[in-house]
């Protein structure tokens, strides 16, 4: 039997899909992201399932939308015993009161169909679903970051099932434990799959987080290729903003975390090469979401603004696949796909052969890569983040919050930077009636009631349980007044 292609997965962290130079954004230093879409197939409207992390990552392991696998905000708790941090446990940004919760526990992720399917299954870098402390759904190697977020010279990193701090940049040891992986298991005769979740691009952006060779690459850049805008009025108090030079100061900082990841990828590309293994490796390069960076004035990705905000610098993420010899080259595609629709490309690129529950709404484009259509599996995109929910398609995109709103409607095809809402115009009602009906159709054949979004308080300061979980006889719901510090 023919050997499967290796796969190497790599995962940004917040990073906008404008925020590559063959994306279009002069300003910004990604030589190893542009020779890796020269080498695959770009997609120019590629979506996050929800504009926050944990979401987002659930979606991408499971094909499920976070109102089938009840994560609906970034995890807040369960991902270590707060003992486990020592004398950094009343820490203000290490500070909980965790007790361990696996996520996506009774959930099937692409992993678990790798690791039946004889596939050796490698984790370095982020996880933030809870339970970081044991290794899960098919990993069988584990290195991650004790909580969610971290400082790049202060990270709390798990690694032979214990945690400690490190000292180093978090970007570079992630790099560093994925180059080992590629190395161990090159000669193996069964294929692996190495996930690589940097915490890059995330906040924090201060000068002395990042290498200064990075820091130093965009010293006296004007920063022309994002808006300069006032603060939007529904931002959180919590995000940063500025102007002027404050504005200048964060897209350096986070200019410079991604151009330090992409000298990470491009070690990761390089170790391929030098082990003869490139042509027999399916790589895949995305973000868990999206990111406003002065956007619209927001500064953050769904839950800079409450309500939450659904703009396409937010829920629009990079996508690049490359896999020489199968995957066309040096093309761009304005397919419309999402992150749930990568367990069924998966599973048609690496003919795992797998029967996939009828109820995921994702499709495969493996056509897209390897046939060079440009299709829109969906017709339209869906993305949710708790009441607030988007529909989108070329022309237009339709974002409903209930019970009340406000609601928005922009016309893509006259107003790509949405601008304009045209909810209340008269003219549009008939489209916007149809986009809804669209919409709550979607939802209803997919959505589950139990961890239905819409119905649950999420206010975009972290997720502390999942739906459906039962205490007393009762249902706990995230967010629950019960569960807030």
């Amino acid at each position: 039997m023919k050997k499967r292609p290796n796969l190497l997965f790599i995962l940004t962290d917040d990073q906008g899909a404008w925020a590559m130079h063959c994306a279009g954004n002069a300003d910004i230093q990604t030589p190893n992201l542009d020779r890796l879409a020269a080498q695959g197939t770009r997609f120019d409207n590629f979506f996050c399932a929800s504009p926050v992390c944990s979401p987002a990552r659930a979606s991408i392991l499971t094909g499920r939308i976070p109102s089938q696998h009840g994560v609906h905000d970034w995890i807040r708790s369960g991902s270590l015993d707060k003992k486990a941090l020592g004398e950094h446990a009343d820490h203000p940004y290490f500070a909980s009161e965790d007790v361990p919760i696996q996520y996506l526990q009774g959930l099937t992720t692409y992993p678990d169909l790798l690791a039946r399917n004889g596939y050796t299954c490698a984790l370095a870098g982020k996880w933030h679903l809870g339970d970081s402390m044991q290794p899960q759904h098919g990993f069988s190697h584990w290195y991650t970051i004790g909580r969610g977020g971290c400082f790049y010279n202060q990270a709390d990193v798990i690694e032979d099932g214990k945690l400690h701090f490190e000292s180093r940049y978090i970007t570079d040891l992630i790099t560093e434990h994925a180059l080992d992986y590629l190395g161990a298991f090159a000669g193996q005769e069964n294929p692996f799959y190495v996930s690589v979740h940097y915490t890059a691009p995330h906040d924090p952006w201060d000068e002395d987080q990042h290498p200064a060779e990075y820091i130093d690459l965009y010293r006296n850049c004007e920063f022309t290729a994002t808006p300069d805008e006032p603060l939007h009025p529904n931002r959180i108090p919590t995000a940063p903003g500025g102007t002027g030079e404050e504005r200048k100061r964060l897209l350096r900082g986070y200019y410079a975390a991604v151009s330090a990841m992409d000298a990470g990828v491009g070690r990761l590309l390089d170790k391929l090469d030098q082990l003869g293994i490139a042509e027999d490796t399916l790589v895949i390069f995305t973000a868990d979401n999206g990111m406003n960076m002065g956007h619209h004035g927001i500064w953050g990705k769904g839950n800079g603004t409450f309500p939450f905000n659904l703009f396409d610098t937010a829920v629009k993420v990079p996508f690049i696949a490359r896999w020489p010899g199968h995957i066309l080259a040096d093309r761009v595609t304005p397919s419309m796909c999402s992150h749930y629709d990568i367990i069924q490309t998966l599973n048609e690129l690496l003919d795992l052969g797998v029967q996939l529950p009828e109820d995921l709404p994702g499709h495969s484009f493996a056509n897209v890569l390897e046939q060079g259509e440009d299709t829109d599996n969906h017709v339209v995109i869906l993305d949710e983040y708790g009441n607030s929910r988007m529909i989108r398609n070329q022309e237009w995109k339709y974002i409903h919050r209930y019970p009340y709103g406000p609601h928005e409607l922009y016309h893509l095809t006259t107003d790509p930077g949405e601008k304009e809402n045209l909810v209340d115009n008269p003219e549009y009602a008939p489209i916007r009636e149809q986009l809804l009906s669209q919409l709550q159709n979607w939802y209803y054949t997919y959505a589950d009631p139990a961890m239905d979004g819409s119905r649950e308080a999420v206010t975009g300061f972290g997720q502390m349980r999942r739906p459906g979980i039962y205490s007393e006889g009762k249902p706990v719901y995230e967010n629950s007044p019960k569960y807030q510090k």
